[in-house]
């Protein structure tokens, strides 16, 4: 069995209480009601023979329609419980989270309804404190935080 890869970045810039990151909630009917451990980088899969930072950078195009050329450092990998690869980067920024112009995608909904219906992909996204994001991104994501925090530290 192959694994699913994805990739995104973990935006990061000094607040007025310090560091901080941001997070993007899923859209759709099924994250609506989510909030712990439901948040994630901006991330998506990652296409055949596509380079991963490639993905990255196409990823916060399309879930918060930010062009992002910066300069990006490597996070590594985690893989999630269902199996899934995510290779995270991270990158300086003062995106305004009010500005989100994610893109939609079509789901039938209600379930079995046969009806199609467009939701955004992601739909907030805001910045927050370290330990914030700790608690809202979905566990496996969590060590992106402590490793932009030592790669931080280490200057």
């Amino acid at each position: 069995m192959t694994s699913v890869t994805s990739a995104g970045i973990l935006l990061y810039r000094e607040g007025a209480e310090g560091l901080e990151l941001l997070l993007v909630h899923p859209g759709g009917p099924f994250w609506r009601n989510r909030d712990l451990g439901a948040w994630s980088i901006p991330k998506g899969e990652t296409a055949p023979g596509e380079a991963t930072e490639a993905t990255a950078r196409r990823e916060l195009r399309e879930e918060l329609g930010l062009a992002f050329d910066g300069p990006l450092s490597d996070l590594g990998e985690v893989r999630q419980r269902a199996g899934k690869i995510v290779r995270g980067f991270a990158g300086r920024s003062d995106f305004d989270a009010a500005s989100l112009k994610s893109e939609p995608f079509e789901m039938e909904w209600p379930p079995r309804s046969g009806r199609l219906q467009a939701f955004p992909e992601v739909d907030r996204a805001a910045w927050f404190a370290p330990a914030d994001a700790r608690r809202k991104l979905i566990p496996a994501q969590a060590p992106f935080v402590d490793r932009l925090e030592r790669l931080l530290a280490a200057g």
